[in-house]
């Protein structure tokens, strides 16, 4: 459709060769940086290309030098951001995965680890590794029917994934291998209907490895309760950690296993009805898992910590207008992020100045160590659509915190300097 402007145009007779130039100079380019005035931060936007995407905020998308991290390209591939020049470059071509953590970089050698289906065969597929200074691919193993790889272990000798087995319905409610026909309209599904019909089908599931040199599928625990997100500990090369799909009041939520199926552990067990957490990732050190947690849903809201060596427990509590979709840690621990949410007036990137209560010699043993959330605002982001989940991250040297948005129409990667504009950086 051509605009009020363009439409003056041609009632005013200018030439027919010279639309085209007009059309591109009236084009709206998003801008490629600006302070935001409601903030005094200053934005940049990372990637030129339209529909180019972070990655789900709790997957390692750097490099182990900090100086590269990977996100998805328009095609369903893999590009790489030089996070000194926060230039983009294309690396694979898609497309790859299939769904989140489909796409992660190893923790001790700049090699970005993903899954590829079969173009004949969807249900299976392969994993593959591709080196993000040379672009060399290459194929590790073959994978189970119906399985991905989502997390690969802090020595990169395993990666983790999980599959269903048989031919249950998939999350979508189609039955494994099913074909709509070309005049059958589906009604579709809400990300709710879908997580409690998924929920409700009790499929049986396997959680395996593979070994990343010999292509090796070991089987680790089996469970008809909804397993996802796995996620291995960025220190501990044996320590895997999971979660229990569902609605949040509904499941046991968070777990920890060791690669040879023992010590299977929840590490968040509910003292509340209506309680619920979830939305959970390690922190560098690979010491603290850290998770969203409301005691009730809708009440009280904390992001809370768990030690995986001592057991003890930290909890930040934040008010209703900073409930974000996620929360995310700085490397040096000292700062926490949010991305915002749909609630009243939290549509902003958050920057989380992290404060303990002092203790005075409370008496008991194993308390929880409290705190709050002193907050700042970093992007005012009220022309995002939050069916969009920005899922921020700390760049490895703390200066900017990376998140996705489609504030402009189509989604871009974006960097917001943690610092203020004017107090400059280092």
């Amino acid at each position: 459709m051509f605009s009020s402007y363009f439409l003056r145009i041609l009632r005013g007779g200018v030439p027919f060769l010279l639309l085209p130039a007009l059309a591109c100079a009236d084009e709206k380019t998003p801008p490629k940086s600006w302070v935001d005035p409601d903030t005094g931060h200053r934005v940049i936007r990372v990637t030129d290309d339209p529909g180019s995407s972070s990655l789900y905020f709790n997957i390692n998308t750097y490099t182990p030098d900090g100086k590269q991290m990977i996100y998805t390209t328009p095609d369903r591939g893999i590009g790489v951001i030089d996070l000194t020049s926060l230039k983009a470059r294309p690396l694979v071509k898609g497309p790859v995965g299939g769904g989140p953590g489909a796409v992660v970089v190893g923790h001790k050698s700049p090699v970005v680890y993903y899954f590829k289906g079969k173009e004949n065969d969807p249900q299976y597929a392969s994993l593959w590794k591709a080196d993000i200074n040379t672009g060399k691919q290459q194929k590790i193993a073959d994978l189970p029917r119906r399985s991905g790889v989502f997390s690969i272990n802090a020595d990169e000798t395993l990666g983790a994934g999980s599959y269903i087995v048989g031919d249950g319905e998939d999350y979508n409610g189609r039955q494994a291998g099913q074909i709509a026909h070309k005049n059958t309209v589906a009604e579709p599904l809400n990300k709710k209907e879908k997580m409690a019909r998924r929920f409700a089908a009790k499929l049986p599931m396997i959680i395996f490895t593979v070994d990343l040199h010999n292509g090796q599928i070991k089987p680790v625990f089996a469970s008809t309760d909804w397993i996802d997100h796995l996620q291995f500990s960025p220190s501990d090369p044996t320590l895997l950690m999971y979660a229990h799909q569902g609605a949040w009041q509904q499941v046991d939520k968070l777990w920890t296993i060791r690669t040879d199926g023992s010590e299977n552990t929840h590490i968040d067990p509910r003292i509340m009805q209506m309680e619920g957490s979830g939305h959970q990732w390690w922190d560098k050190s690979g010491k603290n898992i850290w998770y969203d947690l409301h005691m009730p849903l809708g009440v009280n809201s904390f992001v809370a910590g768990y030690n995986v060596e001592n057991g003890s427990r930290t909890w930040f509590h934040y008010e209703p207008q900073q409930a974000s979709i996620h929360f995310n840690l700085s490397s040096d621990g000292k700062l926490f992020a949010g991305d915002g949410s749909n609630a009243p007036d939290a549509k902003w990137i958050y920057l989380f100045h992290p404060k303990l209560v002092k203790d005075d010699h409370t008496l008991g043993k194993n308390l929880i160590r409290p705190g709050y959330f002193v907050a700042e605002h970093l992007v005012n982001m009220a022309h995002h659509n939050y069916h969009l989940e920005p899922n921020v991250s700390f760049t490895p040297d703390n200066r900017y915190v990376i998140f996705r948005s489609d504030m402009f129409g189509p989604t871009y990667v974006f960097a917001v300097e943690v610092k203020k504009h004017n107090e400059g950086a280092d």
